[in-house]
């Protein structure tokens, strides 16, 4: 199946997305498991140099981003700029990342206690990202996943989906390991099978909240640990009552 890709200049077809299955999923996430034991035993400063690296990419590449984004967005040149700086700020705090997931200890917490707490990754993140920041939300996502040492699979808005396209093939280029950062494509199909699958530890989702609610309700079934940001209706968060972590 496939998705017709519109130019938002004239309103005709200019591309096609191929629409995934469960299959093509299943796929991702044994890649994904292959790679990322070995990603997560890597030491945090080997991991933040990526994030540098990409950083760096990025900004080297940032023309060719935001022309690749108004040419299936719409957004003027400069706003589609706007939409990958507000990503990379987020990618700025990563490289950071070995001060960020530092352990704490506390000596006497209590009567002869003392309180230790540790930072572990969760192995297999998921984002869902809308159609309106083809940038700056993926980056959101995956940027604080791969550095913390998770392995990520994005599954971006079918109607624009060859920015993070390329921001995945700009993290390969900056020394990330094969299979820690996949982008699959597809519809409701792909987004199912994301929440479903029972590799998949942690999902995050930006979209309508009527959607939200439905996303939340579905992953917390399948055990997962959901992030979920509607924007139509409430322009809030969807908490749980309980545990909501962010991959």
């Amino acid at each position: 199946r496939q998705s017709d890709i519109f130019d938002p200049n004239s309103g005709t077809v200019q591309a096609k997305v191929d629409l995934g299955s469960a299959a093509v999923l299943d796929a991702a996430v044994d890649a994904a498991l292959a790679a990322q034991p070995a990603w997560a035993a890597t030491n945090p400063q080997r991991r933040a140099r990526v994030m540098f690296k990409f950083k760096e990419l990025v900004e080297a590449n940032i023309d060719e981003l935001a022309a690749l984004l108004s040419s299936e967005h719409g957004k003027v040149h400069a706003d589609a700029k706007g939409d990958i700086q507000r990503g990379l700020e987020v990618i700025e705090f990563c490289c950071g990342i070995p001060h960020a997931v530092k352990g704490e200890y506390t000596h006497g917490a209590g009567p002869g206690i003392d309180v230790y707490s540790m930072r572990l990754p969760i192995g297999i993140g998921a984002g869902i990202t809308p159609f309106n920041f083809p940038a700056m939300i993926p980056m959101w996502m995956f940027g604080p996943a791969i550095a913390t040492g998770n392995a990520f699979i994005l599954k971006p808005s079918e109607r624009d989906p060859s920015v993070p396209v390329r921001l995945a093939e700009l993290m390969s280029e900056a020394g990330l390991p094969d299979g820690i950062l996949q982008v699959v494509h597809g519809d409701k199909e792909m987004v199912d099978a994301i929440l479903d699958h029972p590799a998949i530890a942690g999902v995050s989702f930006v979209g309508s909240s009527d959607v939200a609610h439905y996303l939340y309700q579905r992953g917390v079934a399948a055990g997962k640990r959901v992030q979920a940001m509607g924007g139509a209706k409430n322009h809030g968060i969807v908490m749980p009552d309980a545990d909501l972590d962010q991959v």
